[in-house]
């Protein structure tokens, strides 16, 4: 073969494959494919055209360039900043940064680098917003602290097309010594705290003591004053029943104390004895009583009925009415003390509140006059002589 033909094939080869090469990369420098979450930036010879939009895209190969912006949410960290607050206590700080670029022309054509320029700013507003705070604020005031920053934020980033979502401040630490002197003086407010409620509960253990005292002294009174209670009802009932015995000896008694005068006289020395009237009567009502008597009639020594003022004076006719009085009253007076000592026990009773009286039965006094009784003794004892 000629070498000038083979020399011709080969130079015709490599045009060939240089100009598919070239057809090639042409292609690929045509073609651009934008992703769903991504819109680029276009320049042609260095000037903006337009944004891409996220497919399949046609630009002028080899003097095209375009930029990728992400347009979902991005996280940006700020590193640990150092500041003082306004009471002159230091503090080191991070916080986290959530933006979006709403604008991706803006963000191309106004800023270099967003995402450097917002982290920036970020750090700066940080330091400013914990240098206007006090110590206890800064670990106290989180959201006011994220509301400060994002609002200083807002402002500047919005002429660069970002937006920022949130910002979230992670950690706040004073210095070691401040943190020691709070550990100290959580340590302090904690057993200050630990010794109050121990006081606390030896004073209500007192109070309660002084409560139980209290309840056992009330039940005790009330059981003392119950038992002084029937004990006056009892002497009054023992009072009335004399008084109606005495109504029911009547005129027999006279005659036995009569008879005993009698039996006096007889031992006497003397044998000449004088009789009062009023004696030779008794002896001789008192003989129609004997076995044998030649008297028929017999008056008998029953008892003589106590005239009106007497008896109203004895306040016999009173005695089953002051009985029942009595009786019921001492009934109710122990049903309300066994009501009152449940209550005390179970709390229901508000002891500070004073004891409940209990209640006395009104027993009617007979009136009698010392004057009027020794004259009543006085007549019998002068009609016996």
């Amino acid at each position: 073969m000629d070498p000038l033909v083979l020399q011709l094939q080969l130079t015709t080869l490599a045009v060939g494959l240089l100009f598919l090469t070239v057809v090639a990369v042409t292609i690929w420098q045509t073609v651009e494919i934008v992703d769903a979450y991504e819109k680029e930036a276009l320049t042609v010879f260095g000037e903006y055209r337009k944004l891409l939009e996220p497919g399949f895209n046609i630009i002028p190969p080899f003097v095209s360039r375009t930029y990728a912006f992400d347009m979902r949410t991005q996280t940006l960290d700020v590193p640990r900043q150092e500041a003082i607050t306004r009471d002159n206590s230091p503090v080191t700080a991070d916080a986290v940064v959530y933006i979006k670029v709403m604008d991706a022309k803006k963000a191309f054509l106004e800023v270099d680098n967003y995402k450097k320029a917002v982290s920036n700013l970020a750090q700066t507003t940080l330091r400013a917003v914990l240098g206007d705070m006090e110590l206890d604020d800064t670990l106290n005031k989180r959201q006011e602290i994220n509301s400060k920053i994002r609002k200083e934020l807002d402002e500047p980033t919005d002429e660069w097309g970002i937006r920022v979502e949130s910002v979230e401040v992670r950690e706040v630490n004073p210095s070691k010594d401040v943190q020691q002197a709070m550990e100290q003086q959580t340590s302090a407010e904690r057993r200050r705290r630990a010794m109050i409620l121990e006081a606390q509960g030896e004073r209500r253990s007192a109070v309660e003591t002084a409560e139980g005292d209290k309840q056992s002294d009330i039940i005790r009174a009330q059981g003392e004053k119950q038992s002084q209670i029937l004990e006056a009802q009892g002497d009054a009932i023992s009072t009335v029943l004399r008084a109606k015995s005495a109504e029911a000896m009547g005129e027999r008694a006279i005659i036995e104390r009569g008879m005993e005068s009698l039996e006096r006289i007889g031992q006497g020395e003397s044998s000449t004895f004088i009789l009062p009237q009023e004696l030779t009567s008794l002896v001789g009502r008192y003989g129609k009583q004997l076995t044998g008597s030649d008297i028929q009639e017999s008056e008998g020594l029953e008892g003589k009925e106590f005239d009106a003022e007497t008896r109203k004076m004895l306040g016999l006719d009173d005695i089953d009415e002051i009985l029942g009085e009595i009786d019921q009253a001492a009934e109710m007076d122990i049903e309300q003390l066994e009501q009152e000592a449940e209550q005390i026990k179970s709390g229901e009773t508000d002891i500070a509140g004073g004891e409940a009286d209990v209640g006395e039965p009104d027993i009617p006094e007979p009136d009698i006059d010392e004057a009027d009784v020794d004259d009543e003794e006085l007549v019998t004892d002068k009609e016996t002589e």
